[in-house]
């Protein structure tokens, strides 16, 4: 992931489809963050693109994560094949006349990322029955089947940044996607409506320029958008910074380890470089998102205190109990 806020997640539909296993090597070294697949039926919309079995063999090509846009009648006929196909993310369209929930928990069962997405004249309100199981939305700002259509200012100013409400219920990791039209001279737009991932297609397949630095400049404009429309001047967290939360020993930092993440918020828990234990073990340093680190604070500061506490305590009893332990590989 590179730093910053934006995400890339690089749309196949312009690439050579004869080759899309070497569009997408080089969507890698270009540093996209996502592949987004955009798969239709001829139905849906007016255009076929590729299925299931195609995103299995790129899955064999690449380790960036798979996003599945499905414009299709029937996604939750189909949807096992893309479960399958190694898709991380699966996002269909909120207009398919078929229940929406079932297919939505079938996704997240899987441990996927489950979206919904709309046409530019469907509203926001559509997706509000179903808001409590979306990990993305999905704005659409052009009519869903085609690549290198004109990107729609009113539908993005309209709905990017309502659409974050829909997803109040996740403390980390829900997405506001946007689709369609997408490129340098749309980019400082959307990232100032607050975008997270921004699917960007035929601008990064344009003959003649450089699909990295493409992929750089769109970023950087989405992430200035964002920083002087939505965060008083101030640079986005980028979102790979990771902050430490407290160190304890081990004991202690697996329970409160599964304490913050039981509220939805991601914990790295690594050996730190502070405190040798009696028992011979360093303190082990919680690690959460600094996007959330103010949101950890407000939940966990009271029980981090009581958690120090406790280490204290446990250090003088196994100090009595058995004196202390010299660390492994020292005299």
């Amino acid at each position: 992931m590179a730093g910053g806020r934006a995400l890339i997640a690089a749309s196949i539909l312009d690439a050579d489809l004869s080759n899309l296993a070497n569009a997408v090597r080089r969507l890698h070294v270009a540093g996209a963050d996502r592949i987004h697949l955009d798969v239709m039926d001829a139905h849906f919309v007016p255009n076929l693109t590729f299925g299931a079995k195609t995103i299995r063999h790129l899955r064999k090509r690449t380790d960036l994560p798979l996003d599945a846009h499905l414009m299709i009648s029937e996604p939750g006929r189909y949807l096992d094949e893309y479960l399958e196909a190694g898709c991380d993310s699966i996002t269909f369209h909120v207009e398919v006349e078929e229940e929406i929930a079932p297919t939505l928990e079938r996704i997240r069962a899987a441990g996927r990322a489950a979206g919904l997405s709309m046409r530019p004249a469907t509203p926001l309100t559509a997706l509000e029955p179903y808001h409590e199981l979306l990990d993305i939305v999905m704005v659409m700002t052009v009519e869903p089947g085609f690549g290198g259509q004109t990107f729609m200012r009113d539908v993005a100013a309209e709905k990017l940044l309502a659409a974050r409400d829909l997803l109040h219920h996740k403390a980390y990791g829900g997405e506001v996607h946007v689709d369609g039209g997408v490129n340098r001279e749309t980019a400082e737009l959307v990232g100032g409506l607050g975008v997270d991932v921004l699917v960007v297609g035929s601008a990064l397949f344009t003959k003649g320029r450089d699909m990295a630095r493409e992929i750089r400049l769109i970023r950087a404009l989405a992430d200035e958008g964002y920083q002087y429309e939505r965060n008083d001047g101030v640079p986005p967290i980028p979102r790979d910074r990771m902050v430490t939360f407290t160190s304890l020993p081990k004991h202690l930092a697996h329970r409160f380890m599964d304490e913050i993440e039981a509220g939805g918020i991601p914990v790295v828990m690594l050996r730190g470089d502070g405190v040798i234990n009696p028992d011979g073990v360093r303190d082990y340093d919680l690690l959460v998102p600094a996007t959330v680190e103010t949101l950890v604070v407000e939940r966990h500061a009271a029980a981090r205190a009581r958690y120090l506490g406790e280490a204290e305590a446990w250090r003088a009893a196994f100090i009595a109990a058995r004196g202390v332990i010299a660390p492994p590989g020292y005299p």
